[in-house]
């Protein structure tokens, strides 16, 4: 069990940090300090006493980042209440669903979002975000209690509410304050019960590791309803007195690189995806001209391009950041080894819901490639479920202060989670080398070939990403053949007026090249063009359920 009282940390900082910024809406430009956050915090607490919420109820959330958001999830676990964060990308039957599932006694959401939802389903008080008006509600006196709060609020603190009326829920570390319910790749949802010390978990050990310092500057765009967005982004910078600025608005790469330099934050959490544009939109452009080629075979030339990629990369993420955070997911490999050799400061690290979500961990200045860093020392155990761990893949199992409790109302799929020793199967296949991981892939998506040879198809899927006019691939086995389906890049095809002829051409070119890149066993037999990208879950990761 972690030392440090994971609720107590909130008081401490909110405290501490009373007159300083805690979150912008990037959008709205509206910033709440410490101390405004806290008065906000407080009149929840109000809000849920007078609904009759008691310790451990379920409290449903749903929304992009913004500050309401973060009151929301706050007060919540500062109340001793249960928060059930809900990602805004789900279905609106998903949503329901889990509204359901969690057994919700209130119900956050945008007034958008309630649009698509099926009113009949959701029997409990619904409140508007991010205003906390009442939307929907079965009892005419929460009516009643929305509108005598104010009064409500002045009667509790007559003073005026100030740092010294901070005082929050006992709940101990043991005790559940999340259910983060997944959308992974295998199309089944589950509740992960998550506890106050696995939180405290990531949270203390970032704090070890120094990733941001008080008064710094964070940007949110990864959503915080996702483990990793709301371990690090929200809950550690909170915890930190950093600034926290939420993007609010869909991170595509200008509404980004237009916040990362108005921001221009000290670090960067990032998924694979937005560094695996970057480098095919902006950098492969630039290497692949026929000059620059025969220049990068000089050593001297190649430190000196590569020194300018890095140094227009670097400002155009807005200059001022010490390390770049990629997690979620595996980058790609050719990605990895081109920003490894400019030596930009990033890291891979490893996680998942199920620890809330870090598993290993290493600086930029200790990474090392294809890995994705250390196991978090004197917090997280790893192991390797093969004869020869550090030569042979087995599934990565592991134990520690941020393994989850387990799936709510789900004791089948808990128990299937966990080996009879009590480690949690990660369900990722990889080699360890001292406390080093290293990931192969996936189990469930592992492919056996003829041959009897395993095949892992993110591997290849990697290499073929980067050939011309490729935007995205799955590598499916049909009849013990690999058959690679991809989804074009078409705002390139239009650009560059590519014909359906041409095109198959070029996809044959890229067969030809991928398959002298590769084992003989996964060597690919045909390309099959896709016409619609495909289904991801909110990580980003394509739901490979749906394809094979």
């Amino acid at each position: 069990m972690i030392e440090q009282n994971f609720i107590q940390l909130y008081e401490i900082s909110f405290k501490n940090n009373w007159p300083q910024p805690a979150v912008t809406d990037y959008k709205e430009n509206t910033t709440y300090t410490y101390g405004e956050l806290a008065r906000e915090i407080a009149r929840l607490h109000l809000l849920f006493r007078e609904l009759g919420i008691e310790k451990g109820d379920k409290i449903s959330l749903i929304g992009k980042n913004h500050s309401s958001w973060s009151m929301l999830f706050m007060a919540t676990i500062t109340y001793g209440a249960v928060i059930v964060p809900i990602l805004h990308e789900f279905s609106p039957e998903s949503m329901e669903e889990i509204i359901t599932h969690s057994d919700s006694r209130l119900v956050f959401v945008n007034e958008s979002l309630w649009s698509k939802l099926n009113k009949e389903r959701i029997k409990v008080p619904v409140f508007e975000i991010p205003n906390f008006t009442l939307l929907n509600s079965e009892r005419a006196e929460v009516k009643e209690i929305i509108d005598s709060l104010d009064d409500l609020f002045r009667i509790n603190y007559p003073q005026g509410f100030s740092k010294d009326d901070i005082r929050y829920a006992e709940v101990g570390n043991e005790e559940v304050i999340c259910i983060n319910y997944t959308s992974g790749t295998t199309g089944f949802s589950k509740g992960v019960m998550l506890t106050a010390n696995n939180f405290a978990g990531n949270v203390t050990y970032a704090h070890k590791l120094d990733l941001l310092f008080n008064g710094e500057r964070n940007l949110a765009f990864l959503p915080m309803a996702h483990v990793y967005g709301c371990a690090f982004d929200f809950l550690y910078a909170l915890s930190a007195g950093v600034h926290s600025t939420l993007l609010g608005v869909i991170p595509t790469p200008q509404n980004l690189i237009n916040a990362l330099q108005e921001v221009k934050p000290t670090l960067i959490m990032s998924v694979p995806l937005i560094f695996e544009k970057i480098y095919k939109k902006k950098i492969l452009p630039i290497i692949d001209k026929p000059i620059v080629k025969a220049a990068m075979k000089i050593p001297v030339l190649e430190k000196l391009i590569l020194s300018k990629i890095k140094k227009s990369l670097i400002h155009s993420l807005g200059g001022n950041f010490r390390e770049v955070v990629i997690g979620g997911a595996a980058l790609n490999a050719e990605v990895e080894a081109f920003f490894h050799k400019m030596k930009f400061p990033f890291s891979v690290g490893y996680g998942m819901t199920e620890c809330a979500p870090l598993i290993s961990y290493d600086h930029h200045y200790n990474f090392v490639p294809t890995s994705c860093g250390s196991v978090l020392e004197g917090i997280m155990e790893a192991r390797i479920d093969s004869p020869e761990p550090e030569k042979i893949p087995g599934e990565i199992q592991v134990r520690g202060e941020n393994v989850m409790k387990g799936y709510y109302k789900n004791p089948e799929a808990t128990a299937a989670a966990f080996t009879d020793d009590g480690w949690l199967k990660t369900g990722d296949s990889g080699i360890m080398v001292g406390k080093r991981l290293f990931i192969k892939g996936r189990i469930k998506t592992m492919l056996l070939t003829a041959n009897g040879q395993n095949v892992y198809p993110e591997e290849i899927e990697s290499r073929l990403n980067n050939l011309p006019y490729v935007a995205e691939s799955v590598v499916v086995l049909r009849d013990f053949r690999l058959v690679a389906m991809v989804y074009p890049d078409m705002a390139a095809l239009a650009a560059d007026q590519i014909t359906p002829e041409k095109l198959a051409s070029i996809m044959q070119e890229n067969r030809n090249t991928l398959n002298n890149t590769v084992a003989s066993y996964e060597k690919i037999s045909q390309i099959e063009l896709v016409e619609n990208e495909f289904e991801k879950t909110p990580k980003k990761s394509i739901k490979r359920f749906l394809y094979s």
